[in-house]
């Protein structure tokens, strides 16, 4: 039973449309990628999940619930984390963690969750002097407090510098391993791919496609073979196409006879891919 059902959702906002038609389901322990341009409505979707907004058409599950059903203890079963993090300048790292364990029923040690994001040894630091990456990774460590089944991210990695950003990606990584499901929105189609098992293209409030990155790349890609080599002091490029390319002579000609530099599939991003899907670009 999948963790997350939608169904023809819709929700708008006087005249402006939040989204409209929209559905999708998440499979449990799966990163589920949320993709699509400003006024998509990426974050509608995320509201309706949360229980932020309420008065929406249409049918939705949690963990084979209706939505509506769910009180508060709901809350006991996801983590949310914003783009903008949601945390208090005036306390330190621990007191907030500390602060929000409160609402919990149950909930994981603070300072054991500052040591899995890396900010163990700024506990006790006032959080008004945290860079945009420090409050981040704060702001997920607040997320992840109730151990929750269900984590919702937005752009998670924004502001991180590349180590710290290495370390939340093998951390999402682990959840997954461990049966967590995430549901992660994201302009960045470099995350999406890394990360994600699936991704959603969601255009005009409704999902256009949905399907694993490699997948997708397979079967929006030229299925061409590259290959780069030196001969006789200088650098020739030739493209082949896979189909029957274990018996084109020309090129094992040239895997025999010249210094290959490079063999790779001509395959689109994801960025191309949404483009050519949906006619829109993701910024």
């Amino acid at each position: 039973m999948p963790v997350i059902e939608v169904e023809n959702v819709r929700k708008y906002y006087g005249e402006v449309r939040g989204v409209d038609g929209l559905s999708f389901s998440v499979e449990k322990g799966e990163i589920y990628g949320f993709l699509g341009p400003n006024g998509a409505g990426k974050t509608t979707t995320v509201k309706i999940l949360v229980k932020i907004l309420r008065d929406y058409d249409g049918a939705v599950k949690i963990l084979g619930k209706d939505l509506r059903e769910w009180g508060k203890d709901y809350y006991n079963k996801i983590g949310v984390s914003f783009e903008f993090p949601a945390v208090y300048s005036k306390l330190t790292a621990l007191e907030n963690l500390e602060f929000f364990a409160s609402f919990y029923r149950k909930h994981l040690d603070p300072l054991e969750v500052l040591k899995v994001v890396g900010l163990e040894s700024e506990a006790d630091k006032l959080v008004s002097g945290f860079s945009k990456g420090m409050k981040k990774k704060l702001d997920l460590a607040r997320a992840l407090l109730p151990d929750p089944e269900i984590l919702f991210l937005d752009e998670p990695l924004e502001g991180l510098d590349p180590a710290s950003a290495r370390r939340i990606k093998d951390l999402l990584l682990e959840m997954r391993e461990s049966g967590k499901t995430i549901f992660l929105t994201t302009h960045n189609m470099y995350v999406a791919d890394e990360l994600c098992d699936r991704v959603a293209f969601i255009v005009d409030g409704a999902v256009r496609l949905v399907d694993n990155p490699s997948n997708l790349k397979v079967k929006m890609g030229k299925r061409r073979v590259k290959v780069e080599y030196v001969a006789a002091g200088d650098v020739g490029v030739k493209e082949f196409p896979i189909e029957g390319i274990g018996q084109n002579k020309e090129f094992f000609d040239i895997i025999k006879n010249y210094e290959v530099r490079r063999i790779n599939t001509e395959e689109p991003t994801l960025e191309e891919i949404f483009l050519k899907v949906t006619g829109r670009r993701l910024v």
